[in-house]
C-alpha cells in the first residue's frame, strides 16, 4: 500500500557551524520589505534589518546587508556563510523581464505530436522566452524501454537552426524519471554542437506528468539569468565590503543549495520566500508541527509545518499562467498585507488587492501620508502595540477615518480566518505561529485556532529560516523491482537523494532522511514503484576548516567574488 515513512528523528541539524564562531547572513527578498538577520554560531540572532525594498529589488538587498552590517556588535568578517531567499525568479516570470531565449527539444516523437512544446502558454511569455521547438523521435517506455529509437540527427538538425538564437535548451524526454538516457545523450550533443550554453533537463527539475516536467524544464532555462543577475549583484555588495563567505540560495521546499545549484536549477527558488517563513516560524518556536500564517506587506500566505518543513503541495503549481510540476509549498495566498489600500464604494468596504508595497513608510496615514491601509486599521484598533511594532507611528493620525479603518479590519479578520481554514485538513483547532512584519494584522483569537504563536523576531521569520536553513536532496522516480528487490530499490532511491543534497553542499555526516514514499504501481506486466525520497543535512563547513580562516581550499566557485558557471555563462554570450 502507499505510504509515507516518517524521518528518523525530529528534523535535521537547522544550519551550519562554520568553524569555532563563523557567523550566518540571511537575506529574505519580500514585496515591500527586504529583510537580514546574523545569526552566532550557536543560533542567537545577533542583529537584524528591515529595509524597504526598491523598483531593482537588489538595491533592497544591498541596503539590507549595509544595515544588518553596521549594527552596533557586528564584526563584518565573522560572516562566513550567507543565504538568500529571492522573489527574482518569481518576478521575472510574472512580469515576462530578464528571460532568456529557450530552444525546446521534446523527445517523445512520434506519440507526442498532438500538444505542440509550450501548448497553453501566455502569448506574452512564448514572446519572451521561446527561440523555437521540435518533437524528435525517441523516449522512453513505462517499462525502462525504448518508446522509439533516439533521432541524433534530428536534435543536430535543430539546434544547427537556433544556435544563434537561442541562450540556453531545454530538453525533455517521454518517462524520464524512469530512465533518464536518452535526455543525457541529447545533451551531449548539444555541448558537443553548441559548446558552453545552459542546458536543462526535465529529470532533473520536474516528476511524472510529460507537459508540466516539460513547462517547469523550460521556465528553468529562462530564469538563468536572472539567477546570474542576482549572483552577480551579491558577490559585488560582499566583496564591496571585503567579505568572501560561502553563498547559499534558498530554494522552495525550506532547504538551500550551492551557488552553482541555484544557477542551474533557478525555478527551484521560486517559492523560496513562503519556505523560509515557514522554517523560521519551525525555529523560532520550536515546534515542528502547526499552522504558519506570514503576513507581508502586499499578501498573505498560510501554510502548514510538517516536521519541521513546509507541507508540499501535491498538486501541480501554476506560474505567470503555466502548470508546472516541481515541488512547492502547500500554501494559500490572499492579497491581504500592512500595505494594502483600503476603501469604501457602493458595495461595502474594499480590500486592494493593489498595494502601497515598499511605500508603506511614505503613504501610509500613521506616517503622515495621506492613504488608508490595512496597518493603519491595525494601529487604531492597539494591535500594534504586539510585538517589536511599537515604532508604527502616532494613532491619532487616523482618527478622522476610524470608522473605515475599523470596518476594514474586521473583513481583513474574516478573510485571514478563512485562508486558515482552507489550509487544515481537520476540523480539530490547531495553534497558530503569526510571522512576518504584517503579523501584526492578525487578532488574537481565530475560530478554529487553539492558540496565536508571535515568537520573538517574528517580523524576520523569513529571513532567520534563510540562515538556519539545512541542504536537501530530493528524487522522485520509477523504479522496476530487479533481482535486488525492494531493499535494493529504496536503498538505490536514499543514496541518490543523499548524493544530491551532498552535491548542493550538505555536509555528509549530517545527512538524514526526512521524507520518503513509496507508491506500488499496479497494471503492469512487472512489479515497479514510483519513489519520492527527501534528505537533509547541515551546511558542509569542512571547506573553511581545511583551509583556515579566510581563504577554503574548496567550493571556490560558491563564494563571493569568484567566477562560476554562469559567468561563464555570459561570457560566451557576450563573445557570439
Amino acid at each position: 500500500m502507499p505510504g509515507t515513512e516518517p524521518a528518523p528523528g525530529t528534523r535535521p541539524a537547522p544550519g551550519t557551524h562554520p568553524g569555532a564562531d563563523g557567523w550566518r547572513l540571511g537575506i529574505d527578498v519580500g514585496g515591500t520589505n527586504t529583510d537580514a538577520v546574523i545569526m552566532d554560531a550557536s543560533d542567537r540572532v545577533v542583529a537584524k534589518a528591515k529595509v524597504p525594498g526598491t523598483e531593482d529589488i537588489t538595491g533592497g538587498i544591498i541596503a539590507a546587508i549595509d544595515s544588518v552590517l553596521s549594527t552596533r556588535g557586528v564584526e563584518p568578517r565573522r560572516v562566513t556563510h550567507v543565504m538568500l531567499g529571492t522573489t527574482h525568479a518569481t518576478n521575472a516570470v510574472l512580469e515576462r523581464r530578464n528571460l532568456r531565449r529557450i530552444a525546446v527539444i521534446r523527445i517523445g516523437g512520434p506519440a507526442t505530436h498532438s500538444i505542440r512544446p509550450m501548448f497553453g502558454w501566455p502569448r506574452s511569455l512564448t514572446g519572451a522566452l521561446s527561440a523555437g521547438a521540435t518533437i524528435v523521435d525517441g523516449g522512453i517506455e513505462f517499462d525502462g524501454q525504448d518508446l522509439s529509437p533516439l533521432d541524433t540527427s534530428a536534435i543536430e538538425r535543430f539546434l544547427g537552426e537556433v544556435g544563434g538564437e537561442a541562450d540556453g535548451i531545454a530538453i525533455t524526454s517521454v518517462f524520464a524519471p524512469v530512465s533518464a538516457r536518452h535526455e543525457l545523450t541529447a545533451a551531449e550533443i548539444v555541448k558537443r554542437e553548441l559548446g558552453d550554453i545552459h542546458v536543462s533537463l526535465s529529470h532533473e527539475v520536474g516528476s511524472l506528468g510529460l507537459l508540466e516536467r516539460e513547462n517547469a524544464t523550460i521556465l528553468n532555462g529562462a530564469l538563468a539569468g536572472v539567477a546570474n543577475g542576482v549572483a552577480r549583484a551579491m558577490r559585488q555588495a560582499l566583496v564591496a565590503r571585503d567579505l568572501r563567505p560561502l553563498t547559499f540560495f534558498a530554494q522552495n521546499d525550506g532547504t538551500l543549495m550551492s551557488l552553482d545549484q541555484a544557477m542551474r536549477y533557478p525555478v527551484l527558488t521560486i517559492g523560496s520566500g513562503p519556505a523560509n517563513s515557514v522554517r523560521g516560524a519551525a525555529f523560532l518556536t520550536g515546534r515542528s508541527d502547526s499552522l504558519v500564517i506570514d503576513v507581508g506587506g502586499t499578501s498573505t500566505d498560510v501554510g502548514v509545518l510538517s516536521n519541521g518543513f513546509p507541507r508540499e503541495s501535491s498538486q501541480g503549481v501554476e506560474i505567470g499562467g503555466v502548470r508546472t510540476n516541481f515541488r512547492m509549498p502547500d500554501l494559500i495566498t490572499i492579497a491581504l498585507g500592512g500595505g494594502t489600500l483600503i476603501s469604501r464604494d457602493s458595495g461595502g468596504i474594499r480590500l486592494g488587492p493593489a498595494s502601497v508595497g515598499y511605500r508603506l513608510r511614505h503613504e501610509a496615514l500613521v506616517f503622515g501620508g495621506q492613504t488608508a491601509t490595512l496597518t493603519d486599521s491595525a494601529v487604531a484598533a492597539g494591535r500594534a502595540s504586539l510585538g517589536e511594532s511599537g515604532a508604527l507611528g502616532d494613532p491619532r493620525e487616523a482618527g478622522d477615518r476610524r470608522r473605515l479603518l475599523t470596518d476594514a479590519l474586521a473583513r481583513a479578520d474574516a478573510l485571514l480566518a478563512e485562508a486558515i481554514d482552507r489550509v487544515k485538513t481537520s476540523k480539530d483547532e490547531r495553534p497558530l505561529i503569526a510571522v512576518g512584519g504584517g503579523s501584526i494584522l492578525v487578532p488574537g483569537q481565530i475560530p478554529g485556532v487553539s492558540e496565536v504563536i508571535r515568537p520573538e523576531h517574528f517580523d524576520a521569520a523569513n529571513a532567520v529560516g534563510a540562515a538556519i536553513a539545512s541542504v536537501s536532496g530530493q528524487i522522485d522516480r520509477i523504479f522496476h523491482v530487479g533481482p535486488g528487490g525492494r531493499k535494493a530499490i529504496l536503498d538505490e532511491a536514499r543514496e541518490e537523494a543523499r548524493e544530491r543534497a551532498v552535491a548542493a553542499g550538505a555536509d555528509p555526516d549530517t545527512v538524514q532522511l526526512v521524507e520518503f514514499e513509496e507508491i506500488p504501481l499496479a497494471y503492469l506486466t512487472s512489479p515497479a514503484v514510483r519513489v519520492r525520497a527527501k534528505v537533509a543535512g547541515a551546511l558542509d563547513s569542512r571547506a573553511l576548516e581545511d583551509a583556515g580562516p579566510g581563504r577554503p581550499a574548496r567550493e571556490s566557485r560558491l563564494r563571493a567574488g569568484e567566477p562560476g558557471e554562469a559567468d561563464a555563462e555570459d561570457q560566451r554570450r557576450q563573445r557570439s
